[in-house]
């Protein structure tokens, strides 16, 4: 009986590990393929044989401008923001042990929508020079997390109800202060406000890849580093810790982490939701909850989902770019409704 047992263990593990590899390459094909999807996708036609020839400088000098100098640089800000955003709301959801939460319940969206209102309409952030507006983004997401981080601390030290709710508050806060400042702005002002607010790829470049890249890749590394913790968060706090997980430590590096992310990606991209919402629920549905899987499939099918996104909004309205945040709230509001529907029976532990 026992060798029959461990026969069945060694051929579920197997199965396991098979289910993985299979979910970890096609994440892998399906980036690669957007890739050169949105390479070719604009306003300007370029075959997909001249735009890799291009990418190495041959042909047309304005064609190889376009590809190397826009599409490269556009393409890259995406893969960076989406695999950003999808392991944030990942972390999110396994930290506060909720399927529907992502980084915006900390407030720090909104934190960031703050910071780069008055970056626009008040020239706050001068000094940062062309880079205001994004900078002042990263400041104010990467401050309001701590904020609600000092709010909800008590003498038995930080909850995850005292999280939320600092954060819902905080958040809430930071709304209506960007409001008054879109009262106040003039139509210019408000118009770029608005925009930046729906999310855009459009001014990206390799400027922008640069500013974000550290930020970014820091906050995935550290998620990714406590996702075998993560796994134990996931079953409760006092069972971490009879494992042995430092629950105070372990969650403070993952707010770190996720306002790093958050914070690198909405300084160049302006705020698009739902994303760390869809892509960890796809996954999750396919190999289970381990959060050690997840995190790398999560980051490399943010990265093609945003990356597809963006190809979308390139076209819907060519010349003319929609904004992504617009495309990202049709596809999530439906499946918010499904979580939400089905979180009943919805699995946030470790298999």
């Amino acid at each position: 009986m026992v060798e029959g047992g461990s026969e069945e263990l060694i051929r579920i593990r197997r199965r396991t590990l098979r289910r993985y590899a299979l979910a970890a390459l096609a994440a892998l094909l399906l980036l690669v393929a957007s890739f050169f999807v949105s390479l070719v996708t604009g306003p300007v036609g370029i075959s997909l044989y001249d735009a890799i020839m291009m990418m190495f400088g041959i042909g047309d000098e304005t064609q190889v401008y376009i590809i190397r100098e826009i599409r490269v640089p556009r393409i890259l800000c995406c893969a960076l923001v989406g695999a950003a955003l999808s392991i944030s709301g990942l972390a999110m959801q396994g930290l506060f042990r909720n399927p529907m939460a992502s980084p915006s319940v900390l407030g720090v969206s909104s934190g960031a929508a703050f910071g780069a209102s008055l970056a626009m309409a008040f020239g706050l952030g001068a000094a940062f020079g062309s880079f205001a507006v994004p900078a002042m983004a990263f400041i104010l997401c990467f401050g309001t997390t701590f904020l609600v981080y000092l709010l909800a601390r008590t003498g038995g030290g930080v909850s995850v109800t005292m999280l939320l709710l600092s954060g819902i508050a905080v958040g809430a806060f930071f709304n209506g202060m960007v409001s008054a400042i879109q009262y106040l702005a003039d139509g210019q002002t408000l118009q770029s406000i608005v925009y930046w607010l729906m999310g855009s790829f459009a001014s990206c470049g390799w400027d922008s890849f640069t500013l974000a890249l550290v930020p970014i890749l820091l906050g995935i590394a550290i998620i990714a580093l406590n996702s075998s913790e993560l796994n134990m968060l996931s079953l409760g706090e006092e069972q971490a810790e009879s494992l042995g997980v430092n629950v105070r430590l372990t969650r403070m590096l993952l707010l770190t982490g996720t306002s790093l992310a958050v914070a690198g990606s909405v300084s160049i991209s302006g705020i698009i939701g739902f994303v760390g919402l869809i892509i960890p629920h796809i996954f999750r549905m396919i190999v289970g909850p381990n959060h050690r899987i997840l995190s790398l499939l999560s980051v490399v099918g943010g990265a093609a989902f945003m990356i597809l996104m963006d190809a979308v909004a390139r076209s819907v309205i060519s010349p003319d770019d929609l904004p992504i945040g617009i495309l990202t709230a049709l596809l999530g509001a439906p499946f918010f409704i499904y979580v939400m529907r089905t979180r009943r029976s919805y699995r946030m532990g470790a298999e």
